[in-house]
């Protein structure tokens, strides 16, 4: 693996652990003041940086979907690998990615504070649920590293 390939790796693999965190902190944040009826700049950052966090990750990941020897097209379904990378990895993350967006975007356009919450934690915890499934996880046995 050269080096800017490893760059890549290390920096996706260890910008997860920011985005998941992200990510949980705009839900557990959206469950706490869902009841409170107000929505502050605050909340809007805190989804706003969620969502960018996302889609850097989502950046990095397709360069080293384009340049990764784990995705051999050549040999997609011959091993668990090979398909994890070449399908199930990357197309679990993008529909996590459109979740966030479509959440982050509905939640820009609606008035009541209650819905705006209830928007960002249903629409952050299905993508939260899809990226923790789809991360190769190192007890996966799939190559992943935990950093």
């Amino acid at each position: 693996m050269d080096t800017f390939q490893n760059i890549l790796v290390r920096a996706h693999s260890g910008l997860r652990y920011v985005v998941l965190a992200l990510i949980l902190a705009a839900i557990v944040n959206a469950i706490i003041k869902k009841k409170s009826g107000t929505y502050s700049n605050g909340d809007r950052k805190l989804n706003l940086f969620a969502m960018i966090s996302v889609h850097v990750q989502l950046l990095i990941g397709l360069v080293l979907y384009a340049i990764s020897d784990k995705v051999n097209f050549a040999e997609l379904f011959s091993s668990t690998v090979n398909r994890f990378y070449g399908v199930e990895h990357i197309f679990g993350m993008l529909l996590a990615v459109v979740l966030v967006t479509i959440a982050h975007a509905k939640s820009k356009k609606m008035e009541d504070a209650n819905k705006k919450h209830r928007i960002i934690m249903l629409g952050y915890l299905f993508a939260l649920i899809i990226i923790f499934a789809t991360i190769p996880w190192p007890f996966r046995d799939l190559g992943g590293k935990w950093f």
